[in-house]
């Protein structure tokens, strides 16, 4: 559903100023003067009001043009004075009075009193030298009047069956801004609560300066809770965007506007459908990331769908049927001032990163979240020998989306069979938990071959037995805990026992590091030099750094 956009914009309620007025062929008989207020003649007028008593407080209730012929002034213009008060007071927009010079010597001392008195006043006050039909004026701007309100009704109308469109068809948030920019004639800018520029539209006049300095420039602008205009340098026209309490943004006309109502009604309405947008994209998101997680757990249970049910179920949230699936798990580092909530924002980024990257790999996969800090991902590929370059290439493409690769990734078997893939998530999260312990990581993922002894430690680092035996071999320095020890025992085992490698380290002088090892000796009751030695020892260090001791 589409609407056609008139270029022209009417005039929206409220819009006919004095200057409109002015120009009427029925006041401009009289030959209207300024008397005063030039600079306000382009004052909007909310009605016309013929007022020839002294008494009009309870008659006026603002934005009215009051018409007279002065015979409220009475003798001489005595009540001259009295009237402009008792008008400006009551909130009217300007005076209109008709006094024909030389028809009364009384008419002669209003005009002189009217003039004088106006001088010394910034409302507008306009003299008609010439008889003119007050009721010609009044009948004709109040049909202006209510010409311009249908205008400006048909108008918002029309806006909001534009924008309600928009919504419905879901249109990206490019589209709104320059939706609206068509509207209003003007460039309009769509900015994050850093000032950093989201989208824009130049609008009919394209401006290469638009956005120069925009960050600097926009700063300079102060953020209001509603439409209007901001103070600075650059007062523009804003509205925020977002659902109360939670701004995201704000909608900027970054320059000079016919007329303020009329823009800022279209940016209000700009804001919503920007504000649903991106409420309902979440949304979206949102109930896509739970299906995709309720069949990862379905799955990976041991009373899981036949396969072509699970095939249709996974193509429906986006996994392509492939000759071979391929389980990955990337598991988030701990951080050590780390929340729930943190880790499920990092965990929400890393997902939308791993949707991108997948779609430029132009392949399909099954990703969600596993449990806190881990992602699961079923990855559909064409052919066994595609997996390697496949996973490299994924895995480097999303480290460098990011700016800090803060997650370690591990591979599972693949497997023909979807579910069978799904059932080695867990072989893949166990390689993710132990590859978290590694100082360094020279590889984009890694598989059970990588990681090797530490890898089955991993596995069984919850066994009792492996603890019993762990904390046999390390008790001569566990109980009490000797630290410098510790450190010596890694490092000697690091260098496989050789005391002349460990020495040209530089760690300690020769004698030192003799004389120590002597003493680590004599704790632990064991040789350093027995080769069966070192590997239990070994064992039980991996072991205990796989605990979290």
């Amino acid at each position: 559903m589409t609407f056609a956009i008139s270029q022209q914009k009417p005039a929206i309620a409220g819009t006919v100023s004095i200057n409109r007025i002015l120009d009427l062929p029925a006041v401009a008989a009289g030959e209207p003067e300024v008397l005063a207020g030039a600079e306000l003649l382009d004052n909007s007028v909310r009605w016309v009001h013929v007022a020839e008593t002294p008494d009009l407080a309870e008659l006026l209730s603002g934005g009215e043009l009051v018409l007279t012929t002065g015979m409220a002034f009475g003798e001489a213009g005595a009540g001259v004075a009295g009237f402009l008060a008792q008008v400006r007071s009551a909130g009217a927009a300007g005076l209109i009075v008709e006094l024909v010079t030389g028809v009364a010597n009384e008419s002669d001392a209003s005009v002189a009193a009217l003039r004088q008195l106006a001088r010394q006043s910034d409302f507008p006050v306009i003299l008609l030298k010439r008889r003119v039909r007050f009721v010609e004026i009044t009948e004709v701007v109040h049909r202006m009047l209510v010409a311009d309100q249908f205008a400006a009704l048909e108008r918002s109308r029309m806006i909001h069956e534009v924008f309600t469109s928009l919504s419905l068809q879901n249109e990206t948030e490019d589209g709104i801004v320059a939706r609206a920019a068509e509207l209003i004639g003007a460039p309009v800018v769509l900015e994050d609560v850093a000032h950093l520029v989201l989208s824009f539209a130049s609008g009919p006049a394209p401006d290469a300066a638009l956005l120069f300095h925009w960050p600097e420039r926009s700063r300079r602008v102060g953020y209001l809770d509603s439409t209007g205009r901001g103070a600075g340098e650059e007062s523009w026209l804003q509205t925020p965007v977002g659902i109360q309490g939670q701004r995201w943004g704000r909608l900027v006309v970054p320059g000079a506007l016919e007329t303020d109502p009329d823009a800022a009604m279209v940016l209000e309405r700009a804001g919503q459908t920007l504000s649903i947008a991106r409420l309902a994209g979440r949304d979206q998101k949102e109930l896509l990331h739970q299906a995709r997680a309720g069949l990862l757990h379905e799955l990976r249970q041991q009373h899981a769908l036949g396969e072509s049910e699970v095939l249709i179920r996974a193509g429906a949230l986006g996994l392509a049927e492939s000759a071979h699936y391929v389980p990955v798990v990337f598991r988030l580092d701990e951080r050590p001032d780390q929340t729930p909530t943190g880790v499920q924002l990092r965990e929400r980024a890393l997902l939308d990163a791993l949707n991108v990257v997948m779609n430029s790999a132009r392949t399909t996969a099954l990703a969600a979240s596993l449990q806190s800090g881990q992602i699961g991902m079923l990855l559909g590929v064409g052919a066994k020998q595609l997996e390697e370059p496949l996973l490299e290439r994924i895995c480097r493409q999303l480290a460098r989306e990011q700016d800090v690769v803060d997650w370690s990734v591990g591979v599972g078997r693949g497997h023909k069979n979807l579910s069978e893939a799904a059932h080695s998530l867990a072989e893949a999260a166990q390689v993710a938990e132990t590859v978290a312990t590694f100082d360094t990581r020279a590889r984009p993922f890694y598989r059970f071959a990588d990681v090797r002894l530490r890898g089955l430690l991993a596995l069984m680092h919850e066994d009792s037995r492996l603890k019993s035996f762990a904390e046999a071999e390390l008790a001569g320095i566990l109980d009490p805990l000797d630290e410098p020890a510790l450190e010596l025992l890694g490092l000697y085992l690091k260098h496989g026992g050789n005391k002349s490698a460990l020495a040209r380290t530089g760690f300690l002088s020769r004698p030192a590091l003799y004389a120590r090892l002597g003493k680590l000796q004599d704790k632990l009751g064991v040789s350093l030099d027995d080769a069966e030695s070192r590997t239990s020892l070994h064992v039980a260090l991996l072991w205990r750094s796989l605990a979290g001791a």
